[in-house]
């Protein structure tokens, strides 16, 4: 028996698929493939189909996958009446307090503003000259100054010689 399945084609991370007719027992890989009718980009949704190649393997009795006959379908070719169009399946949301639906709106006046910088309001005045903003820095270079006048150069006492250096002859 036939089957209308995808093949995927493309680089790692940007899948791409081809449309194929081909015996239902081989791989898509691997087997041989009867008849390439089309192709689907997953990206653009967008899809390249031969209309009437595909009507004809299906009135022979060539089953579609069901991501095949949802393309078809959605692609408008007519499918006979023994395929039948799985549904959508339910699965329940993770965090549906995140989804942006539910989020609460956004006033206009918010999103105008640039998101890093806030403007202060009437509570948080801006500080006041009086007020100190931060710690006051040291004063590294006027300490440092001030200190090495303080200290008062070695002079020597009375009763001792300075030291004497070798007189070389």
């Amino acid at each position: 028996m036939l089957a209308i399945r995808l093949k995927r084609t493309g680089r790692s991370g940007h899948a791409q698929f081809r449309v194929i007719i081909q015996d239902s027992r081989a791989h898509p890989k691997r087997g041989k493939v009867v008849a390439y009718v089309g192709s689907y980009d997953p990206h653009t949704k967008t899809a390249a189909l031969e209309h009437e190649e595909i009507s004809e393997y299906l009135g022979n009795g060539a089953q579609p996958s069901d991501r095949v006959a949802k393309l078809l379908k959605k692609e408008g070719v007519k499918l006979p009446s023994w395929v039948k169009v799985a549904a959508d399946k339910k699965r329940p949301v993770k965090n549906v307090e995140k989804m942006r639906r539910n989020a609460p709106p956004v006033d206009k006046q918010q999103s105008a503003e640039p998101v890093g910088e806030e403007q202060p309001t009437a509570e948080e005045s801006p500080p006041t000259t009086d007020e100190p903003t931060s710690a006051p820095e040291p004063q590294l270079e006027e300490d440092q100054s001030s200190a090495e006048e303080e200290i008062p150069a070695e002079q020597p006492t009375e009763g001792t010689s300075p030291p004497s250096t070798p007189k070389s002859a």
